[in-house]
């Protein structure tokens, strides 16, 4: 929550107009647009090759990560994101993120499955550089928004039991926030099925409150990453610590409140692991 992240000044020191003017091109276009002479397009086989996935994979990892000086305005250069719960997402919103605020269509559902999907809630100079892109604005949304209308859009996209995430363009510059769901989700995708560092647990995790779990299920179902199962036996839900991003997707449908986010590093099997 640094209130730097998000400052024009900032986005000056970091170069992001660069950056993201290249990156906005063909971003839409990325999985058949080569980065460092690589195709994301056909990565998952490499990928699971023993010795080229791991040599793919640093490589991968240290692009995303690249806070140095010399590094390149293309591909993806210093971009990831992490999951936030809908109050910390909202709070951004509220008190942080830079205007304009604008909602546009969603790259990664474009990708997946070829429609345009307004879920992607970006601000400061990536909503300045997107209104330029026709491609990436949507019809009949108010633009700019203000702080109040955003932040409904994002509630209603939670209630819907999307999740929330924040991204850098490039780090450590936070230029938007999107409503991501399974499998559309590069980030969701590269993670779960590669280990790849394009998306960062949040800083909590669930913790369940046997005596007010009444086994309905319904937090089995919400739940996005396959960290709750449901116990016949006991009639009662199971968390895996190891498998929870700290969306609180769950905790939102769970009728008897026995779902609780509580910090990440408070839980020894889980601190530090994001």
């Amino acid at each position: 929550m640094n209130a730097r992240n998000y400052q024009k000044e900032l986005a000056e020191e970091t170069n992001a107009v660069d950056h993201l003017n290249e990156i906005l091109k063909v971003f839409d276009r990325s999985g058949v647009t080569p980065v460092y002479g690589m195709k994301f397009a056909g990565v998952g086989y490499k990928l699971q090759t023993p010795i080229i996935g791991r040599v793919v994979k640093r490589i991968i990892n240290g692009v995303l990560h690249n806070e140095g000086p010399k590094r390149k305005h293309i591909g993806v250069d210093g971009h990831f994101g992490q999951v936030l719960p809908i109050e910390d997402a909202s709070y951004i919103i509220e008190n942080l993120a830079a205007e304009p605020l604008t909602l546009n269509y969603c790259v990664c559902r474009y990708m997946c499955r070829g429609e345009k999907d307004a879920r992607c809630i970006i601000f400061g100079v990536m909503s300045e550089i997107a209104d330029k892109i026709p491609r990436y604005i949507p019809e009949n949304v108010k633009r700019p928004m203000d702080r109040e209308e955003t932040t409904r859009y994002l509630e209603s996209f939670s209630e819907e039991g999307l999740v929330s995430t924040i991204w850098f363009h490039p780090v450590p510059y936070i230029t938007a926030i999107c409503s991501c769901e399974n499998p559309d989700c590069m980030g969701i995708r590269m993670r779960q099925d590669y280990d790849i560092g394009l998306l960062y647990k949040a800083e909590y995790v669930v913790q369940l409150n046997p005596d007010l779990c009444e086994g309905l299920g319904d937090c089995v179902s919400a739940c996005q990453f396959g960290a709750l199962s449901f116990s016949p036996t006991k009639n009662m839900v199971n968390v895996d610590l190891d498998k929870c991003y700290g969306c609180g997707n769950c905790r939102n449908v769970c009728q008897h409140n026995a779902l609780t986010l509580v910090p990440r590093n408070d839980i020894k099997q889980v601190a530090g692991r994001y």
